[in-house]
């Protein structure tokens, strides 16, 4: 028995906390079946060897089974304080084990007035039109005593990245990431007491546009949305042996100079002239006698907010698998997986000679390099070289989204060791996988989570490569299951859901984006951006998310109002009539249309599209986040207002039903979507239930393929599946022609597509106007991949996987499918093989954790070779409905019927 990933707030030994009462995690390793933990014991230190006289809190020997988001419970913390802590567990047999390593948290700054930095700029002047050169500041300073600790808080507004005596400081780039910096800016917190040495040090720090003032969308003036001059935070604590210490902050005693990076702009990419580089700048060998005084910015330190989120990071370097050259004679590089990030590129040639790299996600039919769908934007990095034999370049404040990179102004022969893909992202820990026997549902399943990783950089983008990479809510909101599968998304959505609650109307009305940088609708001329159904619905539906994947309640607390909010915002605009028809609304956003099926010689389906009435939609969703929030509400003691939305949700289906369906159970919309919102919704009237399931199924039968958007998608399956179609269901996931989720991989897709035909059949693209290759709402099937085809599904009476179902779903022609997901309490996997007339399920439950299998009903269901009946490991068994459910405690167990 051994514990082990004690983790505070999900990370493991994270710095800069700014909650008074941390949450602790850890998880028990055993080969003993059925083990559970009966009792804990937690004791928190200053000190690591975590003796009597250092200790903080020692919360006793606790009679609990608890051993996820344990809250602190000792003395008061301050800023900077580090605590270090451990636990001991007790099973139900009454053995014991501590854990072997010492976890720690360390506290970030509390209190505003604790920031004695000042915020510091450059003294010339900006063009604020376009992308100006990055300014470098640079401290020097002394170290005269030994050193217990260092510590860095820095923030910036723009992006920035550090260094210390010549090397660069931690390892995250795009900090201080994105947030509305008018009202929260994140600062990090870095342990550099290895980085100082006695004598004469240096701090440096280089900043660029970032979200700050750079380019940022495709409306017009969309520079400078928080502000036209970037401008660093820097505060550095050093704390000595004997007890004094020093404190180094940023004011008008340092210098900044202009370098070699002469433009840093996210969409249009980096300039970079090699023969301005600043050598050894950041070292105390270097003269800054040329370089000028920074000057204070006013700007304010009340918004500060230490970082929740994952920080992003360099996660993985690909090479190129082709160089090759394009029929107009471009001199391409296919790294053969559409990504985000940047190229390392290794170079000589002579002194000013430019090169430049684009890049593109596709080429076009012809072969040739494909940027249209770009839109506004170059995505171009610029490399002028100083002539000093091999260079190596990576570009700092700029990402691009793409596959093929375009090298122009190099005469010499290329090859492919000359570039590397350097991939970007929130470094979210990946925790699922799902395999089948399908090689084109396995691709599936890896376009899902290259979709994901490109599009979680700091916030949920819709797409990495054009002139938009915003946060959608809509998209967040249907893709967060899946999401949450793949990767632990806990602290990624944790640090948004609060950039959503900032940018938040005070009448509840939710933003399209977060942050929310588009005004007055972007142009578009349909709302001021704000209070669509679908959209705004992630305030309420995420945090259920992330309660029912980690059993966090923590998160329900801190959106209770914004949750509310966006409830009682569809309350009031919803009249009498309980219909939410008002403002603006996307509807089931590019759903299957006429102009489709014309155009691509499909057979001629005599109607108009797959139009679903808005209304429609948006009173199903005021229905379903209102349950939502019925349900939080009484998890975290709102029980007046539970109890109002109680009476209210009756009232609501039946307005839906009166308004939207027949008497005869059709629905005023007669779509796939519509028909699969409302079964999974569960808005339809019980006696309706079959009829509307049996026209859902027709519907998809009669066009033997799905004709679901944005909003239709995510639920489509579902709604086949779990009312008795699963064999439809199957059929949509292995369609292979248009549209499909496995046609665009039959035109060469490593990621999922914003359309379901952004390459039509005859190889021609979609508009340019709205066409991305990485666009993750699609990708949402993954969650059904998860939980009914492989079958792991969580309990919401004991959500977080505290008890795991687990109930497959076989058919579609699969032989074997098998997932896994690393929960809160450790792995949890599920897995099916058929051969011949018996199939084998084997289950993986972890430790301090139950599990039901739910399976047809069978005379021959066996465990560990005998009949489920007559098996030891048996908690219990239940039969209903022509299933057998079968208790489980922790184990790896394989079942046969």
């Amino acid at each position: 028995m051994q514990i082990i990933n004690l983790k505070s707030e999900y990370k493991c030994n994270p710095l800069g906390l700014s909650t008074p009462s941390p949450r602790l995690s850890w998880e028990v390793v055993t080969d003993e079946r059925g083990w559970k933990q009966r009792a804990y014991r937690i004791t928190a230190s200053t000190s690591s060897s975590l003796d009597t006289e250092t200790l903080i809190w020692d919360s006793g020997r606790l009679e609990s089974d608890q051993s996820i988001h344990v809250e602190y419970a000792g003395s008061q913390l301050t800023s900077g304080q580090r605590v270090y802590w451990g636990v001991e567990v007790w099973d139900e047999n009454g053995k014991s084990a501590k854990s072997h390593e010492t976890a720690f948290w360390e506290m970030g700054v509390l209190d505003v007035f604790e920031w004695k930095a000042n915020w510091i700029t450059y003294p010339w002047g900006n063009n604020i039109s376009e992308s100006s050169a990055s300014p470098f500041f640079r401290k020097s300073f002394g170290v005269e005593k030994e050193i217990k600790s260092a510590r860095i808080y820095a923030a910036a507004l723009g992006l920035y990245e550090l260094e210390l005596n010549g090397e660069k400081v931690g390892n995250e780039v795009f900090t201080p990431g994105w947030t509305n910096y008018h009202q929260r800016i994140q600062y990090q917190v870095y342990d550099v007491t290895k980085q100082l040495a006695q004598g004469e040090n240096v701090v440096g720090a280089v900043l660029g546009d970032g979200w700050y003032r750079g380019h940022y969308g495709w409306w017009e003036n969309n520079r400078n949305t928080y502000g036209d001059t970037i401008a660093l935070l820097l505060q550095l604590e050093i704390e000595y042996i004997d007890g004094t210490g020093l404190m180094v902050i940023s004011d008008e005693s340092w210098k900044t100079s202009k370098g070699p990076i002469l433009k840093s702009d996210i969409y249009d990419g980096e300039t970079y002239n090699a023969n301005l580089e600043l050598t050894g700048w950041s070292t105390s060998k270097y003269s800054d006698n040329n370089w000028q005084r920074a000057k204070t910015y006013a700007h304010s330190k009340e918004v500060l907010v230490s970082s929740e989120g994952d920080p992003v990071r360099r996660i993985q370097e690909i090479k190129p698998i082709d160089v090759f050259l394009t029929p107009k004679g471009e001199q391409v590089f296919d790294l053969g997986q559409n990504m985000v990030g940047w190229v390392r590129l290794q170079i000589s040639g002579q002194k000013g000679q430019t090169i430049v790299l684009r890049f593109a996600e596709v080429l076009d039919q012809e072969g040739n390099f494909y940027t249209d769908n770009l839109r506004n934007i170059e995505c171009t990095d610029r490399y002028i070289l100083k002539g000093a034999g091999l260079e190596v370049y990576e570009p700092k404040f700029t990402f691009h989204g793409f596959r093929f990179v375009m090298i122009e102004g190099h005469s010499e022969e290329v090859s492919r060791e000359m570039i590397t893909g350097i991939v970007v992202h929130s470094d979210m820990q990946l925790i699922g996988s799902f395999e089948c026997s399908e090689p084109m549902i396995n691709q599936l399943q890896s376009n899902i989570q290259w979709g994901q990783k490109g599009n979680f950089l700091d916030v949920p983008t819709d797409c990495p490569q054009r002139d938009e990479r915003l946060g959608w809510t809509g998209d967040a909101q249907v893709f967060a299951p899946t999401a949450s599968f793949n990767f632990n998304t806990a602290p990624f959505f944790t640090k948004w859901l609060k950039d959503l609650a900032t940018e938040q109307k005070e009448d509840g009305s939710v933003p399209w984006v977060v942050p929310n940088n588009i005004v007055d609708g972007g142009g578009t001329g349909w709302s001021d951006g704000y209070g669509a159904t679908g959209w705004a619905d992630a305030a309420v539906i995420i945090p259920w998310t992330l309660y029912q994947y980690y059993g966090d309640t923590r998160v329900l607390q801190e959106q209770y109002d914004s949750m509310k909010g966006w409830v009682d915002y569809m309350i009031r605009h919803s009249g009498e009539e309980l219909v939410f028809d008002y403002g603006f609304h996307f509807g089931d956003w590019l759903s299957f249309a006429e102009y489709y099926s014309y155009h691509y010689n499909a057979p001629d389906y005599g109607y108009a599209g797959a139009h679903t009435e808005k209304a429609l939609i948006a009173t199903a969703y005021f229905y379903y986040s209102a349950g939502l929030m019925e349900k939080s509400a009484r998890l975290i003691d709102e029980k007046a207002y539970a109890d109002e939305l109680n009476d209210l949700l009756p009232k609501i289906k039946a307005a839906w039903n009166r308004e939207f369906m027949t008497r005869t159970g059709r629905l005023v919309s007669s779509t796939q979507a519509a028909y699969a919102i409302g079964l999974v919704f569960g808005i339809v009237d019980d006696e309706k239930l079959d009829t509307i399931s049996q026209r859902l199924a027709d519907d998809v039968n009669h066009f033997g393929h799905l004709t679901t958007g944005f909003l239709g998608t995510p639920v489509l399956n579902y709604a086949l599946s779990d009312f008795g179609n699963q064999d439809l269901a199957f059929m949509l996931l292995n369609n292979k022609r248009y549209p499909s989720w496995l046609y665009p991989i039959t035109k060469g897709a490593t990621t999922i597509w914003e359309r379901w035909d952004g390459i039509k059949p005859d190889g021609t693209f979609q508009t340019v106007g709205m066409n991305s290759f990485n666009h993750y709402a699609y990708g949402a099937i993954g969650e059904w991949l998860y939980s009914r085809v492989a079958g792991i599904r969580i309990d919401p009476e004991k959500p977080g996987y505290k008890n795991v179902l687990f109930q497959p779903l076989l058919g579609g022609g699969l032989t074997f499918a098998k997932a896994s997901i690393h929960t809160m309490y450790g792995k949890v996997s599920a897995g099916w093989e058929v051969k011949g007339d018996k199939t084998s399920y084997t289950v993986e439950i972890p430790p301090n954790c139950t599990g039901t299998v739910i399976l047809p009903d069978k005379d021959e269901t066996t465990l560990g070779g005998k009949l489920v009946e007559e098996s030891p490991d048996v908690i219990a068994i239940h039969r209903e409905n022509k299933t057998v459910e079968i208790n489980l405690g922790s184990g790896i167990y394989t079942l046969f019927f």
